[in-house]
């Protein structure tokens, strides 16, 4: 699905509100098919018959339908809230899943251009929606209800005035493409404004370390030059289209001002039916041509442009066979490889592994070669650029989310805690869990006397009360008591002491399920059944034993975690599997 069909799909999901705005522009047109007939009423039977109180009160009556219409118009105001603000949702979610899965994500620092699409593009696509459901629809009505009503008054003016609006508007349909074009490259050099910004910005230290101010303000300057340059386009574009549509608009009027006069003399038109035609074309008409024309700019083609550039950058779930269910509970990597960008040099390279059901796989390897973005691949988080991962036989993104948000886990190693019961945080991926339940989790883990301190199930937690270590046994309880058959501790006990962080390991290794331990801390990889090592080049797998000889990378880190390890057959049993020896720098403070 694209970003367009994503848009359509959010619309039609709201038709109880179109349902609603389409009575509500009913109501708002009342005034606009009614004025010129209630002008001629008051002139030709009123005023124009000497009879003032009947002029009166068909202006009476004109002014309670336009009351009418401004309650349609009120409601449609209440009614737009509910439309567009989840279509706001559904595009910040395209956009934020386009963003994690960039392929060439900004490394350090925040991803300013991202954040314009959201601050910008996704709110120009609200409030264009908003602008469309509110004024033009409102401004459509208004015209087709004029027209109507000119018909019914004043057959013999429509043809003249309709060709001059026809001609304003083939005018204005052949500079949509021009002006459309200049959205875009306005909407390009607005992303490359906020990009510019924020890397000298975020970076403002070190540019002012290296004394590249006039440089970084050069840098800076350019992009806010061509934005402004970009603006100035559309605004010119802009005035040649009010022009064409201000034409349109005018001429008509015109044409009936000088042919009114003569069908009254002849008696094919009466003054009163003249006044109201008048009316009709300079009152309701007219405005509501010139607003739609202002609408289909502002409004429309901001709306495309937006829309074309949130589908060049976001990511829309693509529809999901039904029948993509996995077959079994194994992981089976065939040909693995990522790379943060096309021309960058893989982190992870044709990568060949298999973890049965009940599979305990440690990765190592040093900081910053791909260990956390192995991860994200085996959950995936992140799609391969090539091979497979491939869970119970199916492709991982393929498995339909629901079921593999409830199947796979991963715990990162900032852990997320937000306010609320203990209960409803420990119960957050496990609704049916029991009080017991929870309570056996924690305790599991290491976080019962966490638990009972904070004041049970039922303590409140608040933003920032929990420390790092603290928030981890939170975490590390809640996707212990899920469902979740894989689980991938991304240096999830990065903040717990080593004896914490080997309890931890220990109980989701006989909780059941395929575990898999990001290490912090080498021991992690003394306990489980298989260890992979990452170099950036090469991968080694095979146990403990077997790497410390087969090798090198793995020695050399086993070396300088610890000068003499222990072989396994001397490290202690299943029950507690813990290193005789702590290095200095993992011993608790």
């Amino acid at each position: 699905m694209s970003v367009s069909g994503l848009y359509r799909s959010a619309l039609r999901e709201q038709w109880r509100g179109g349902v609603v705005l389409l009575g509500c522009s009913v109501l708002e047109g009342v005034p606009a098919f009614f004025s010129g007939r209630l002008v001629e009423l008051a002139v030709d039977r009123g005023f124009g018959a000497g009879r003032a109180g009947a002029g009166l009160l068909w202006l009476a009556v004109f002014g309670a339908v336009a009351l009418l219409g401004a309650f349609g118009s009120r409601l449609v105001w209440r009614q737009l809230g509910k439309v567009v603000e989840p279509l706001r949702d559904v595009l910040v979610r395209a956009v934020v899943r386009g963003v994690l899965h960039d392929p060439s994500p900004p490394r350090t620092g925040a991803d300013a251009s991202g954040v314009a699409r959201i601050t910008q593009h996704v709110e120009v696509v609200r409030d264009a929606t908003g602008g469309l459901l509110v004024q033009a629809r409102g401004m459509v009505v208004t015209t087709i209800a004029a027209l109507a009503g000119l018909l019914t008054v004043a057959g013999s003016l429509m043809l003249p005035v309709a060709v001059p609006v026809l001609v304003a508007v083939l005018a204005f349909g052949a500079l949509m493409p021009s002006l459309a074009r200049r959205q875009r490259a306005l909407a390009l050099a607005d992303e490359r404004a906020a990009a510019a910004a924020g890397t000298v910005l975020s970076g403002m230290r070190d540019v002012v370390a290296c004394g590249a101010e006039p440089l970084a303000a050069l840098t800076i300057d350019d992009a806010v030059d061509a934005q402004a340059a970009a603006a100035t386009r559309v605004a010119q574009a802009t005035a040649a289209r009010t022009a064409v549509i201000g034409l349109g608009a005018f001429v008509p009027l015109v044409l009936a001002l000088l042919l009114a006069p003569g069908m009254v003399a002849r008696g094919t038109l009466t003054a009163g039916a003249a006044l109201g035609a008048l009316v009709y074309l300079a009152t309701t008409m007219q405005p509501a041509l010139h607003g739609l024309a202002s609408t289909s700019s502002t409004v429309v083609l901001r709306l495309l442009v937006a829309l074309r550039r949130l589908a060049e950058t976001a990511e829309v779930p693509e529809p999901v066979d039904g029948h993509a269910r996995p077959r079994g509970f194994d992981l089976s990597v065939r040909g693995l490889t990522f790379g943060w960008g096309a021309a960058a040099e893989p982190v992870v390279r044709e990568l060949d592994l298999d973890l049965g059901p009940a599979a305990h796989l440690a990765v190592v390897g040093p900081s910053g070669i791909g260990k956390s973005t192995l991860s994200g691949l085996l959950t995936g988080l992140l799609e391969p650029q090539a091979g497979r991962v491939l869970l119970g036989g199916v492709p991982v993104r393929e498995v339909p989310a629901e079921q593999r948000h409830r199947l796979v886990a991963l715990i990162p190693q900032e852990a997320y805690v937000f306010a609320g019961t203990l209960r409803d945080n420990l119960g957050l991926f496990a609704a049916t869990a029991t009080d017991a339940q929870l309570l056996a989790a924690a305790d599991a883990v290491g976080a019962g006397e966490l638990v009972r301190r904070l004041g049970g199930l039922d303590g409140e937690l608040g933003h920032g009360e929990l420390s790092a270590g603290q928030a981890q046994l939170i975490a590390l309880a809640r996707v212990y008591v899920s469902p979740a058959r894989i689980v991938v501790l991304d240096e999830a006990t990065s903040h717990l002491d080593p004896v914490s962080e080997a309890r931890a390991e220990r109980a989701f290794a006989a909780r059941g399920g395929i575990l898999v331990v990001i290490a912090h801390r080498l021991s992690s990889a003394m306990r489980a059944e298989r260890v992979l090592v990452m170099d950036g080049r090469e991968t080694a797998l095979g146990s403990h034993e077997e790497l410390l000889t087969s090798s090198a990378r793995y020695a050399e880190l086993m070396r300088a975690w610890a000068p003499a390890p222990l072989p396994r057959h001397a490290r202690p049993g299943p029950a507690a599997r813990t290193p005789q020896t702590v290095p200095a720098d993992d011993r608790p403070q």
